[in-house]
């Protein structure tokens, strides 16, 4: 019978990890603005006396100035005057609806901010 050969087993040397690359940090991208909240929403206009019906988000005053923005349009005003019910008022509360004399023409759901 013919002998087997007998074969030395190598001794496997550990293979050197490759060195891993410092990870790049990474560049800081510019914040965008904060796009503040819209203290309302036009829900209606008329165009023949140009008066905007708003349902109020928050709080507004006669005297403010607020930017109306929709639809590629964008202005800034300051409120002249307000009706709640064809009555005159000086300030709105979150959850009216008021009709505002607005100098543009706007669309409905078109946003009011605080300018």
């Amino acid at each position: 019978m013919p002998r087997a050969k007998k074969t030395k087993a190598k001794a496997k040397k550990p293979k050197a990890k490759p060195k891993k690359k410092p990870k790049a940090k990474a560049k800081a991208k510019p914040k965008k603005a904060k796009e503040p909240k819209p203290i309302g929403t036009i829900t209606h206009f008329f165009p023949n006396i140009s008066v905007a019906v708003v349902e109020l988000n928050s709080t507004m005053k006669q005297g403010d100035k607020i930017r109306i923005a929709g639809h590629g349009k964008e202005f800034v005003q300051t409120v002249k005057s307000m009706q709640i019910e064809h009555e005159q008022v000086k300030t709105a509360k979150k959850g009216q609806s008021i009709g505002m004399k607005v100098d543009e023409p706007v669309k409905e759901k078109d946003l009011v901010f605080k300018a």
